[in-house]
């Protein structure tokens, strides 16, 4: 797990190539297995592998969704607040847990947070909900890009990680 941290980044731009029917089956088994607060299950999924949607989450909000255009694959994370208090924690731990999956399978990914973010007058979440036809009252705070990388970024090196975040047993600011 610790390798695939070192090696993860945020890819923006992607080969033309589909990812396989497998390994979007093997995302989707990882979201399903991500831990929910209490077990309540606010989150709901949408695998978008269509490029007209995929063209259109291009523009969900002003700046950070472009990369979108050139995706093969996206998984739409939403959640209904009313079941959890906690659904943003649960979409998160889904994202990231989705995130590392797409990386074990030779997948690379950015998300895109559209959580209090606008589109033309209504909110980027409202804007992916309706695009995917989720039922109103259902948030989207984010979406998240998936595919083969058309470019290399290596892993952020241990020595630009910011130690001094890390304390133990109390903060020492």
């Amino acid at each position: 797990m610790l390798e695939l941290l070192r090696q993860r980044r945020s890819v923006r731009k992607f080969h033309n190539r589909s990812v396989e029917p497998e390994k979007i089956e093997q995302l989707c088994e990882a979201l399903l297995r991500s831990p929910t607060s209490r077990d309540l299950q606010p989150c709901q999924f949408v695998v978008v592998d269509d490029a007209q949607l995929l063209q259109r989450f291009a523009s969900a909000k002003a700046h950070g969704t472009a990369f979108f255009a050139g995706a093969p694959l996206a998984v739409v994370i939403a959640a209904d607040p009313t079941v959890s208090d906690v659904w943003i924690e649960d979409c998160s731990i889904a994202a990231i847990i989705v995130q590392l999956a797409g990386e074990e399978l030779g997948l690379k990914s950015c998300w895109a947070q559209l959580r209090l973010r606008l589109h033309d007058g209504e909110t980027a979440s409202e804007y992916v909900r309706e695009l995917v036809g989720l039922p109103v009252g259902t948030e989207v705070p984010m979406v998240i890009a998936f595919g083969y990388p058309d470019e290399e970024k290596a892993g952020h090196p241990r020595a630009s990680l910011l130690d001094e975040k890390i304390h133990r047993n109390k903060f020492s600011g």
